[in-house]
């Protein structure tokens, strides 16, 4: 009997060291998994703003095609979306076939998100075209305190000092930009355009802000699936609705009539010309792939704070390859956007420590009962 019982208690020993095991397994996936969003987020973004401002640098004049290459790359998610499809996962998982939607509930939805990527693309492309793209980075910031805003009253995002710390800082350092005295890279720039492409990008930003915190919802309370076909099925259709709308304004505007001579005047030739805006389009879809998959996986100010890591990349690309001087006001910005992102990265770290106790007292209370 004696031995029965030390052979029960061994076994249940064997199972709790094998599930915390698995949990560990699952857990690093996890975590590579987030790695590799990242990734894709810093690298695209970073890319693909710089590509965006040597396309107005080198000759580049049309509005509506740089903005275009921000949605057209989709097709290259197509390969993604049969890997990812619901029938393509293992039976043992049926829990990731989830139940779809009705059609007219994914066109509004597909409609309402697309309709507005394009017109933060077109927002954005304004912001790029009149502001240095240190500055124009910067700025950018300012999406985060509009996420976090739309993330507590549409997916019910807590607040604590440390995020709010972190919201007060990166809006006071994108605001400061306003202030600075940039004559020497905006003296070819007038102090209207200045100013229009302030506001369109810091419109921009709480448009993008919005869209992230709609992207969640559709996620939680209208997709509800745990497959990736999801993710690839949203950057796709979402790009497509903007890419049909942007086209239509290309046409509209009779832009399309001189992308001809424009890739003909190209400063670096039509080679280059041509290499900018493919490479623009794979980046921006490499970018969505990033934040989009951290929203999916984690939630969408996560995937804002990650993708305002690219403020300290890009004006150092800036100046490496624009020649775009880092003065005294955007020195004091980017520090206040690193110290407010710090300050929320350390209330995540808070939050893991507490979720790993947790665990712990959990498992501690198990191994417990069962001896």
């Amino acid at each position: 009997m004696k031995e029965d019982e030390e052979h029960a208690t061994n076994t249940v020993e064997t199972l709790l060291d094998g599930g915390r095991g698995f949990s560990m397994v699952i857990r690093y996936k996890w975590w590579i998994q987030i790695a590799m969003f990242t990734m894709f987020a810093l690298s695209g973004q970073s890319v693909g703003a710089m590509l965006g401002r040597l396309y107005f640098t080198k000759g580049g004049n049309s509005k509506w095609m740089a903005t275009l290459v921000q949605t057209a790359g989709f097709p290259l998610m197509f390969p993604f979306i049969f890997l990812f499809s619901p029938s393509k996962i293992p039976q043992e998982h049926p829990e990731q076939v989830a139940r779809k939607p009705s059609w007219t509930t994914l066109v509004i939805l597909y409609t309402t998100i697309g309709t507005f990527l394009a017109a933060n693309c077109m927002l954005y492309t304004f912001g790029l075209k009149f502001l240095p793209v240190s500055t124009y980075s910067l700025i950018c910031a300012s999406q985060l305190a509009f996420n976090a805003l739309f993330s507590y009253f549409l997916n019910g995002q807590k607040f604590t000092p440390f995020i709010a710390n972190s919201l007060v800082l990166l809006s006071f350092s994108s605001t400061l930009l306003v202030f600075q005295g940039d004559y020497e890279e905006t003296r070819k720039i007038s102090r209207n355009k200045y100013i229009i492409g302030f506001v369109c990008t810091v419109v921009a930003s709480a448009g993008y802000g919005l869209m992230l915190s709609i992207t969640q919802l559709a996620f939680q309370k209208i997709l509800k699936s745990t497959s990736y076909n999801v993710v690839f099925d949203m950057i796709v259709y979402q790009n497509l609705i903007a890419t049909v709308g942007i086209l239509v304004g290309l046409f509209a505007s009779g832009e399309w009539k001189d992308i001809k001579g424009e890739m003909g005047s190209f400063e670096s030739g039509r080679v280059s010309y041509i290499m900018n805006i493919v490479g623009t389009a794979v980046s921006w879809q490499v970018f969505s792939i990033g934040y989009v998959g951290l929203i999916f996986e984690v939630s969408s100010l996560f995937s804002n704070v990650i993708t305002t890591l690219s403020i300290p990349i890009v004006p150092v690309l800036a100046v490496m390859f624009f020649d775009e001087k880092m003065n005294g006001v955007k020195v004091i910005s980017m520090l206040l956007a690193i110290w407010g992102f710090l300050s929320y990265i350390y209330q995540h770290y808070l939050d893991d420590l507490k979720e790993k106790e947790s665990a712990r007292l959990i498992n501690h209370d198990r191994e417990v009962n069962h001896t």
